[in-house]
């Protein structure tokens, strides 16, 4: 297991003044923070609400937790040296191996000097006096900056259903986003995890190996891949190491940042033999590339149907009994219209004596009491609950740091009917708060760490270039926003992704929240190729001054 970081927590003054501020320390952040105190020679701070750094990777450490990326490229690709000399154990790694990662790079950069731990932010306000962001920290402390970074993931800010009488419950309750650093010991354990997204997906079968019994309430039924995941040999290690050039190139050049390649081919251009083919080949191969099979599984109803019944075919073969393998089969959205699961022995979970299903839709849940979870068919009696619920997404995060700009306008105000940002990059009527794969950037539909280094090299950019040309403020115009805006919608009807209306993309996991498109959906190439564009042209959308 990895060691911690051991960085200072707390600095006792009252106000500080820096170039900049930033908010995160995941991958975002400490990239964001090489940069401008590496490159540009910025007097940076970087303040981390956690107890070290690791970002949306310091809270998830739920049983199975791991990315669903492969390691070899969920890794950062600016530096040769670091890129050499770290090796991966497991084709996806693991919570604690990514902790391990951003140490490292931490430790070889020296970032953790102008880290801050511990540091709760509570308040942002932009001055318009003297163009300033002003942080306000639960410490009690103020810092002070022109620039202000918003590094905090778009997957952080845990979404607890508000469910009656969970005050009342006597055994213990988690949310696999905020899990406990020691663990949970689930042995001779009842447990009732709610939720069966990526998230569930992953934590359910080592939950029902540990636990006496589990009781698995599902919301959704979702498909999912096999990971197919394994330890890397020497060999597949030297083989990528040998490879990261074009490696990188593909994934950079894609739709969604990963270095494989994509079908040419339309689903429906084939036979059925030589279709079930080419799906067979990649579920056996497992992981994210099975979407990659063919063209248009994303962006064609017959095509994307085709994808699906061969996942229900699997489902069906894999769980013995005929009706509970009916509800887990998902037949309310195509798939990958919602986040694509990948699993490891997820369906295979249901044919233990030890594990139930309860379908939510059919028998929803009425409350929580002190024995355990009611529902309109009965109670079942539990000593854990694990809410496998997932994250208010991508505009939660933001939100949570109570961030007003000027006039005193609060960007929850300004976000009221849903995110407005121009390139996910920047808000009408914040200047100078730059947000790392804010909504309306490719974020979540991308592999991350490749989409956060677009975002923070072209950060880094804007940002020499305003010193060099003594600027103090840029601001993103209303124009602008609206119409990337209606970009955004228009890249995401161009698809399928807007059909799944329980998606997380679209908030509908969070009661209340307005139901918008949060991601852009145009490819990251295409994405990125408009951020150069728009540099390019002086910045064009930006008010500079």
């Amino acid at each position: 297991m990895p060691v911690e970081s051991t960085i200072p927590t707390t600095i006792h003054r009252s106000e500080r003044s820096y170039d900049a501020i930033i908010i995160g320390a995941g991958f975002s952040g400490l990239y964001q923070l090489h940069k401008l105190r590496d490159e540009l020679g910025l007097n940076v701070r970087l303040l981390e609400q956690g107890g070290g750094i690791g970002g949306t990777w310091y809270w998830n450490r739920y049983p199975g937790a791991r990315c669903d990326s492969e390691s070899y490229y969920y890794c950062y690709s600016f530096s040769k040296e670091i890129e050499q000399e770290w090796e991966w154990t497991e084709r996806y790694p693991e919570h604690w191996e990514i902790r391990k990662y951003l140490n490292f790079v931490a430790d070889k950069l020296d970032l953790k000097r102008d880290v801050q731990l511990d540091t709760k932010v509570t308040h942002a306000r932009f001055d318009d006096a003297t163009s300033r962001w002003i942080v306000e920290t639960e410490g009690g402390e103020t810092f002070v900056a022109p620039f202000l970074i918003a590094a905090v993931g778009c997957l952080s800010t845990a979404n607890v259903p508000k469910l009656k009488g969970l005050e009342t419950f006597g055994g213990q309750w988690y949310h696999t986003g905020a899990w406990p650093h020691e663990g949970v010991d689930f042995t001779g354990k009842r447990v009732g995890q709610i939720g069966t997204g990526s998230t569930g997906i992953q934590a359910a079968p080592v939950i029902a190996a540990a636990a006496q019994h589990l009781t698995i309430f599902q919301r959704t039924a979702n498909y999912s891949v096999p990971a197919r995941n394994g330890p890397l040999s020497a060999e597949d290690q030297r083989s990528v190491k040998a490879s990261y050039p074009e490696i990188w190139q593909k994934a950079r050049s894609g739709t969604n940042g990963h270095p494989f390649e994509i079908s040419q081919q339309s689903a429906m251009s084939v036979s059925d033999a030589e279709r079930n083919v080419a799906y067979e080949k990649a579920w056996q191969t497992g992981g994210l590339r099975f979407r990659a099979a063919f063209s248009d599984v994303l962006t064609n109803a017959a095509a994307n149907e085709t994808a699906s019944d061969f996942i229900r075919e699997k489902i069906r073969e894999v769980v013995k009994d005929p009706e509970v393998a009916e509800r887990l089969t998902p037949r309310d959205h195509g798939f990958a219209t919602k986040r694509p699961p990948i699993d490891t022995e997820y369906f295979e979970t249901f044919n233990r004596d030890n594990v139930l299903l309860v379908d939510l839709k059919k028998e929803p849940i009425v409350e929580i009491t002190k024995n355990g979870i009611k529902t309109s068919a009965g109670e079942y009696e539990l000593d854990i609950i694990v809410f496998a619920t997932g994250f208010d997404a991508l505009t939660g995060p933001l939100l949570a740091l109570n961030i007003t700009g000027s006039n005193d306008q609060p960007l929850s105000k300004a976000w009221a009917a849903g995110p407005r940002t121009y390139l996910g990059l920047q808000t009408p009527g914040f200047p100078n708060l730059f947000t790392i794969t804010g909504p309306g950037s490719p974020s979540v539909l991308c592999n991350m760490p490749v989409a956060i280094e677009q975002h923070v090299d072209w950060i880094t950019a804007c940002i020499r270039h305003l010193r060099e040309k003594d600027l103090a403020r840029i601001e993103a115009l209303p124009d602008a926003a609206e119409k990337w805006v209606e970009h955004v919608n228009d890249a995401a009807n161009a698809t399928l992704l807007p059909m799944a209306s329980s998606s997380w993309y679209l908030g509908a996991n969070v009661p209340g929240k307005p139901r918008v498109f949060m991601p852009y959906a145009g490819g990251f190439a295409r994405y990125t190729n408009i951020c150069n564009e728009v540099a390019g042209a002086g910045y064009k959308g930006f008010d500079i001054r």
